[in-house]
């Protein structure tokens, strides 16, 4: 790999993603890569846009609340970016905190019932 650009190949080992990922990004504008005939090349603006992708994934975010917000730090800079992007950090922790008390409630009840299970082979 080389320290300024990678190939499209590099990009997808580095991060562990398939080329219909890496390409589909590009087609939603996510990404923007070099084209040099029919090769692509990530320059260090598309890595750093590709950590982002990925953490934003990691947190719940679609890729559309991802390419909203990339675009507003290319058109307003960075404060419009970092209040859009607490409003939506926000909205998710809300939502994260649901889906572990749901999680958790779910845990309880299929411990309950392995408990009853075991219960039920212990008289049998």
């Amino acid at each position: 790999m080389t320290d300024t650009r990678l190939s499209f190949k590099e990009m997808c080992a580095k991060f562990e993603v398939t080329p219909r990922t890496l390409r589909y990004y590009e087609y939603i504008e996510l990404l923007a890569p070099e084209k040099e005939g029919r090769a692509r090349f990530y320059g260090p603006r598309e890595v750093a846009r590709m950590k982002l992708i990925l953490r934003g994934r990691r947190f719940g975010f679609s890729l559309e609340e991802i390419r909203q917000w990339l675009l507003i730090y290319g058109k307003k800079g960075e404060k419009d970016q970092l209040q859009h992007w607490l409003g939506l950090a926000d909205r998710q922790l809300v939502e994260l905190e649901k889906q572990r008390t749901e999680l958790e409630i779910t845990i309880a009840d299929l411990k309950a019932l392995r408990a009853t299970a075991v219960e039920e082979i212990g008289k049998g």
